[in-house]
C-alpha cells in the first residue's frame, strides 16, 4: 500500500502546525517563537495578574502544559488567597487561553534545570498530590519557577509588594497598623 502526499497538503500542515504551536508573543525579553519543554508559559488574566504553566511537550500531537490549579474552589479567586486542595495538572496548552507567551523571566539570573532528568519527573511526581495554593507564597508563578529553575519566585507578587510595603511601613511607624 503506497501513500501519496501532495505538496499543498504538506505546506498547509506545516503552516497550520506553526500557527497552532507558536506562542502569541507579547514583547517579553525572553519570549521566543517556539515552545520547548521546560519553558514557562504565561497566560495574562487581567491588568495585574497572569497564570503560569510549564510547557510539558506533546501527547498524541497535542501540546500540554503543567500548571498549579485549585480543586476546592469554583471561584476564580480562592477565599482569602488560599486553596488547601490544589494540584499540579496537565492540560492542553490552549485550554488555559488562546493568548500566551513564553516568559522565562529568570534566565538571566538562574540556569534552567534539565527538563527530561529533573523537571518532567518532578511534574509527574506532583500530579495528583494535594498542594496548597497561596496567592502570596505559592501561586502558579512560584510553582513554574520552582519547576524550571529550582527557585520559588513570583515577580508579579514582588511588584505588588513594592507598592504596598511603603504604605504599610508608614502605618507601622505611625502605630496605626
Amino acid at each position: 500500500m503506497s501513500v501519496c502526499v501532495c505538496v499543498c497538503c504538506v505546506f498547509n500542515f506545516r503552516r497550520d502546525y506553526r500557527r497552532l504551536h507558536t506562542p502569541k508573543l507579547m514583547g517579553l525579553k525572553h519570549s521566543h517563537p517556539q515552545l520547548f519543554p521546560g519553558d514557562i508559559v504565561e497566560y495574562p488574566r487581567n491588568k495585574y495578574f497572569s497564570h503560569f504553566a510549564v510547557y510539558y511537550g506533546e501527547r498524541d500531537g497535542v501540546p500540554y502544559v503543567a500548571h498549579l490549579t485549585c480543586r476546592d474552589s469554583d471561584s476564580k479567586l480562592p477565599l482569602f488567597g488560599r486553596a488547601l486542595r490544589s494540584e499540579v495538572k496537565l492540560d492542553p496548552l490552549e485550554l488555559l487561553g488562546k493568548k500566551y507567551k513564553v516568559n522565562n523571566m529568570l534566565d538571566d539570573s538562574f540556569s534552567a534545570r534539565d527538563f527530561h532528568s529533573v523537571v518532567k519527573p518532578a511534574i509527574e511526581d506532583l500530579m495528583g498530590r494535594e498542594v496548597t495554593f497561596d496567592i502570596l507564597f505559592h501561586n502558579s508563578e512560584h510553582q513554574a519557577t520552582l519547576l524550571r529553575y529550582g527557585v520559588k519566585k513570583s515577580e508579579q507578587i514582588e511588584r505588588i509588594y513594592e507598592h504596598i510595603m511603603p504604605a504599610w511601613k508608614k502605618l507601622f511607624a505611625e502605630k496605626k497598623l
